[in-house]
């Protein structure tokens, strides 16, 4: 399993929009967790929105809700993170993360080891 791209970063004024992809490859489907994490100057790395195919469901962190959607496009192999409404507060280095293994997207979002990381990509979001 590892991710082949990832995109989408950049400099934003608060409540503008961005959108980070990440495309994975050898993986099987049927155990696939992946999702966003991301880490802010001074703060600990937090996992904020996250799929199972597993589990078949999705999981998104309270301070994101109604703000940020992650999808997942299976022929593209592909994982969106759609943010809207962007703040200051959201700035920070955003990973994509994945992993062949069977459990709910909240559990996979807290996990402090995840096997394979994409390469982060800074979003800043400017007051």
């Amino acid at each position: 399993l590892m991710f082949s791209s990832g995109v989408g970063g950049g400099l934003v004024q608060a409540g503008g929009s961005l959108t980070l992809s990440c495309a994975v490859s050898g993986f099987t489907f049927d155990d696939l967790a992946i999702g966003w994490f991301r880490q802010a100057p001074g703060k600990e790395r937090e996992g904020i929105s996250c799929f199972s195919s597993s589990e078949g469901n999705t999981y998104i962190e309270d301070s994101v809700t109604g703000r940020f959607t992650i999808s997942y496009d299976n022929a593209k192999n592909t994982v969106y993170l759609q943010m809207n409404s962007l703040k200051p507060e959201d700035t920070a280095v955003y990973y994509c993360a994945a992993e062949g293994v069977i459990i709910r997207a909240a559990a996979f979002c807290r996990r402090s080891f995840v096997e394979v990381w994409g390469k982060g990509t800074q979003v800043t979001v400017s007051s």
